[in-house]
């Protein structure tokens, strides 16, 4: 049987276009670059397209190569649009606050970016609120840029939606400092705090409230509605093993693996219920728990430059040698002779 083509998930090619701008601002040309991707001017224009992370990660550090500047997910964000996220970012730039619109961009992300490891959140309290975002980690040259991207992105769209100038109380990084971080100047009054456990940016509360000029109370309504049906309609045309595999994703990492009882929680499912139903579409939770997790891991060997101990911790494994025996029972090949075939075959 061949085996289904492996994805980290995938993103709006919405976002190529803050890229492609973020290019230009350093002087040069993207459109070579962006072709050689597949990207042309037809992709670009179809309706519901999107890329691959994986390849959204290379085509990153290519850009990154082009134009010699290692901040360019700073710049990415900079110039980036709200309508570059699709409609749930022209939902957002009908808020009515920058609070809502941020909680819109987050709470349909789903719209415009699926990862299986994890999404971003927004955590609110008394005196601000928290916007967090999952990146796949460890980082390197290839995914730090994301995480840029999108926090800086972040502050941009807001602070264009609210005609002013916004900037984030607090600032964590999940990485090291890079060479640039003078670059991360403009995010707040407060120096970034790298090597954090989470990637996230602090709003005060009086950020939170300030108000859309452009907001349309009736416009804001409609297209609220149109993002929860479209929202209902890919989780109803979900399968139990797909809501499972996308739960699976965030649970694998560091030695552990979850179990039926932890998945049946998550999905408030009694334990015999959900056993009953996976039987009903043919499987069992171990086939579903074995094949997600090889899923990944041709993903990973493949499409990322991670270190094989590396992608044996963010799949739960207990050494990289029991990853090692697994993935050469998968792919009849030791992860180091399938990455070499895949470079080859390029």
């Amino acid at each position: 049987m061949v085996k289904p083509r492996g994805r980290l998930g995938d993103l709006s090619v919405g976002f190529v276009h803050s890229l492609a701008d973020a290019v230009r601002a350093q002087g040069h040309d993207p459109l070579p670059l962006l072709e050689q991707y597949g990207l042309d001017a037809a992709r670009l224009s179809e309706a519901g397209a999107r890329l691959s992370i994986p390849r959204y990660m290379r085509l990153g550090h290519a850009a990154i190569e082009l134009t010699d500047t290692p901040s360019l997910g700073l710049i990415m964000g900079q110039v980036s649009r709200l309508s570059q996220a699709g409609l749930a970012g022209i939902t957002a730039a009908q808020a009515p606050t920058v609070r809502e619109a941020a909680r819109t961009l987050i709470r349909f992300e789903a719209l415009y970016g699926s990862n299986y490891r994890g999404q971003s959140s927004f955590h609110e309290d008394s005196q601000g609120a928290w916007l967090r975002f999952y990146s796949i980690s460890p980082y390197n040259d290839y995914n730090r840029f994301v995480v840029d991207s999108i926090l800086s992105g972040w502050l941009h769209q807001l602070s264009a939606l609210a005609g002013t100038s916004i900037r984030a109380e607090q600032v964590d990084i999940e990485f090291e400092p890079p060479t640039y971080v003078h670059g991360y100047a403009s995010l707040s009054a407060q120096a970034v705090n790298f090597g954090a456990p989470t990637n996230q940016l602090r709003l005060s509360q009086q950020s939170l409230a300030l108000r859309n000029p452009d907001h349309v109370p009736s416009t804001w309504r409609h297209l609220l509605h149109i993002c929860e049906q479209e929202l209902e309609q890919l989780t109803r045309t979900r399968s139990l093993r797909e809501r499972i595999t996308q739960l699976l994703g965030p649970l694998l990492s560091g030695g552990r693996e979850p179990d039926l009882e932890e998945v049946a929680v998550r999905l408030k499912l009694p334990t015999w219920t959900l056993r009953r139903r996976l039987a009903e579409e043919g499987t069992q939770f171990r086939a579903v728990l074995n094949d997600t997790r090889s899923d990944l891991a041709t993903t990973y060997v493949r499409d990322t430059e991670l270190a094989f101990g590396e992608i044996a911790y963010l799949l739960g494994f207990a050494s990289a040698e029991a990853f090692q025996r697994a993935f050469k029972r998968w792919n009849g090949q030791t992860p180091g002779e399938f990455r070499r075939s895949q470079r080859h075959s390029d």
